[in-house]
């Protein structure tokens, strides 16, 4: 179930972005795999890393319009799940979250072999492993503790490494021996790209700014900024390393060194150039990894979020304000896949080459979701960044042709490894997620093009003995309107938390319950055969928090449950409902419901409201097949005749107002000098009221008042109207 409010505190600025991004991409690609590219492309890898670099900058620019149009965390996975169904998210997330951990120990065991390599007391393979354990462990503890923590010590360690990473290049280009990278490409233009798959995870950095793009400061901004900047500063960098690394020392020395550039900074920079490069990329290690498990950790969370996984990872720690279970859980993982490394001599390449497939598959979904996004165009995505024409659609589909490209290069191994774990997203979509997730993905609306006109009616429910009564009326009042647009229900419940912070933790208890509700609305609506969504809120201020939906769903009308319960002061008893009442810019119907609908009456008096009761008595008649009686009350002030004549033109002005025909309606008008003893009499025989919420709390002597009062006491159904306008609070006496 897609939670709406499940956010992340917004503490990561520009500078924080660009190292998280481009921490991560320096770290894993020039440090670790130089010499598995020069052994597989020869000098030509820097033309792999060139073209992985294009195939992500092109998917950094899809990431950019989607995540600035749905800043929040889950990156690639929320984007998908929300486009495509949770089907496709399954697969998505379960991709993502395994590709992130295969990085993440990918980056500790080129940690552990740079620690040891150097050091001869330190040889062998189960240093290198417990090394990336004790790594591992330390970065769990810092994104335990909190994300302004981790990308503190995320700034310190890529300004680091980029420096010495800037000195080597720049120093080695005087040290390159052109007859180095002859032949340029010793295995062709197959060798260089399966050699683009291994190294396309060295650009992962950029989807982790889509990840946390729930924790970045003005998102709209820094988030295409800082991600197409850092795929396009990072590829060049990286091209620039090969270039220096095969024209230094021969491809094919290069490819049988476990720490190749500190091999290359040796031969023309001496011990100094060994110590630095090994320190960089010591941290450089530790930065990636660290960006991954932050990363992973937020996909699993997202996923608990959406009913996806399991809503035990979906809970923040009560001190330090991050998703701790996910963040364990992703470390618990990544450490047996370190472990692997004990027994698999080539886990390096194969851990690269399967968080490479995952991620390639994922941008390719993602390529797709934004087709999907700008062809469904809901209402709820307004990106701040977009691509513009041509760029539109060339990017997203020349995308999805280069990651397939790439994806069938890989070796065989990969491809099974990878086909595996989607077969898993599959699997587990079918067996557990398919059951509790509502949320519904916009393919359908992709396929059948550019939306329709709406005529939207939101309903907050929350009482199970009232919910299918208003969805009822809801459906009525929708479908009256089809003239003015495609009948559309949006159901909303809101559980409330004690802090404002959406991070605020909800019992399992609550959030069955609000589960339970949504679910059965939808199943109510598709009995009626009526287009209904969910929305699912967490929120400290209820009556805000709705007042925010019908905005961002540009309500036509909002219908509200109401316990007909005055306050001390005689206003309405329930400050959510008065909210909405008083400050929602649409129209506003309180329904007090009781029974059937039957024949409705609408008290027409005069003032703003009267075209609005006219419009809702008539489409509430419409639940049962009844004819609406529209009913004025008035004093005869001397002459009876000219009285009565004034009411029915006014009734008929009313109905006239509200698009009824004359058939449509009826009408009576009652003249008594007492005018609450006629209405009185006059509603008798009426099962629903329906009554201007203006002329009901316009003073305390107004009879309509008295009668409004008097009915919260009976079994009638009662419904104060108001128009779109926004009245001055006043009380219902």
């Amino acid at each position: 179930m897609s939670v709406d409010g499940g956010e992340l505190e917004r503490t990561l600025g520009f500078f924080e972005a660009m190292t998280l991004g481009g921490g991560t991409m320096i770290g894993a690609g020039i440090f670790i795999l130089p010499g598995i590219a020069a052994r597989n492309a020869g000098p030509a890898s820097s033309i792999s890393y060139a073209i992985a670099g294009f195939v992500a900058l092109l998917a950094a620019l899809s990431l950019s319009e989607l995540a600035t149009g749905m800043p929040i965390a889950g990156g690639s996975y929320h984007y998908v799940n929300r486009a495509l169904g949770s089907l496709f998210g399954s697969v998505v997330g379960w991709g993502m979250w395994s590709g992130l951990m295969f990085a993440s120990a990918f980056y500790m065991v080129g940690f552990g072999q740079y620690v040891v390599e150097p050091v001869p007391f330190l040889d062998g393979r189960g240093y290198i492993i417990l090394l990336g354990l004790t790594g591992l462990a330390l970065l769990t503890g810092v994104n335990y503790y909190g994300t302004e923590e981790s990308s503190s010590l995320q700034n310190v360690m890529i300004s680091a490494e980029t420096l010495v990473i800037i000195v080597f290049v720049v120093l080695g280009v005087f040290f390159i021996v052109p007859t180095n990278l002859e032949p340029f490409a010793p295995s062709g233009a197959e060798g260089v790209m399966a050699t683009t798959g291994i190294v396309f995870i060295s650009f992962l950095g950029f989807e982790i700014i889509a990840t946390v793009a729930g924790e970045i400061k003005n998102p709209s901004k820094i988030i295409p900024l800082s991600m197409i900047l850092s795929v396009v500063l990072v590829t060049i960098l990286y091209v620039l390393v090969m270039l220096v690394s095969t024209g230094v020392i021969p491809y094919d020395r290069l490819g049988d060194s476990p720490i190749p550039v500190a091999d290359v900074a040796t031969s023309y920079m001496g011990p100094i150039g060994a110590v630095s490069i090994v320190f960089a990329a010591i941290i450089a290690a530790i930065s990636s990894s660290n960006s991954s498990v932050l990363a992973a950790s937020r996909v699993i969370y997202a996923m608990g979020r959406d009913g996806v996984a399991s809503e035990w990872l979906n809970v923040s720690h009560p001190r330090f304000y991050t998703p701790h279970r996910a963040i364990l859980t992703t470390s618990a993982l990544t450490a047996a896949l370190i472990l692997v490394g004990l027994r698999v001599d080539a886990i390096v390449s194969l851990l690269a080459e399967a968080a490479s497939f995952s991620f390639l598959v994922a941008y390719s979904l993602v390529h797709v979701s934004l087709v999907v996004f700008r062809r469904a165009d809901p209402d709820e995505y307004d990106p701040s960044f977009s691509l513009p024409s041509p760029l539109y659609p060339a990017v997203p589909i020349l995308g999805v042709v280069l990651s397939v490209v790439v994806v069938s290069q890989m070796a065989p191994v990969i491809v099974t490894i990878g086909t595996g774990i989607i077969v898993v997203g599959v699997v587990w979509y079918a067996v557990y997620a398919r059951s509790r997730v509502v949320g519904e993905g916009l393919l359908r609306e992709a396929l059948r093009g550019p939306p329709t006109e709406v005529y939207r009616v939101v309903v907050p429910v929350a009482n199970p003995e009232t919910q299918h009564g208003l969805l009822r009326l809801a459906a009525a009042s929708a479908r009256a309107n089809a003239d003015a647009g495609e009948p559309e229900l949006v159901a909303v419940n809101v559980v409330h938390v004690e802090h404002e912070s959406p991070l605020q933790n909800v019992e399992a208890e609550r959030a069955d319950h609000q589960r339970e509700l949504l679910e059965n609305a939808q199943a109510f609506a598709d009995e009626m055969d009526v287009t209904l969504r969910t929305r699912a809120l967490n929120a400290s201020d209820a009556g805000a928090a709705l007042l925010d939906v019908i905005e961002e769903e540009a309500a036509d009308e909002v219908l509200l449950g109401w316990r007909a319960e005055a306050s001390q002061d005689g206003g309405v008893a329930s400050p959510t409902v008065a909210t909405v009442l008083e400050n929602a810019p649409c129209d506003v119907a309180l329904v007090a419901l009781r029974g059937g609908v039957g024949t409705p009456v609408g008290l027409v008096t005069p003032g703003r409201d009267a075209t609005s009761v006219a419009r809702r008595v008539a489409e509430f008649a419409t639940v049962d097949g009844t004819v609406p009686t529209l009913l004025a009350v008035v004093p005869a002030d001397g002459d009876e005749a000219v009285a009565r004549r004034r009411a029915a033109d006014r009734l008929a002005e009313a109905a006239a107002a509200a698009g009824l025909d004359p058939d449509e309606y009826n009408t009576e008008v009652v003249v008594d000098d007492d005018v609450e003893a006629g209405i009185r009499a006059a509603l008798g025989e009426y099962q629903t009221v329906c009554v201007s919420r203006s002329a009901a709390s316009e003073s305390s002597d107004n009879p309509v008042a008295h009668v409004v009062a008097a009915l919260t006491g009976t079994s009638k159904n009662v419904a104060l109207v108001r128009g779109s306008g926004r009245p001055t609070p006043q009380s219902v006496d």
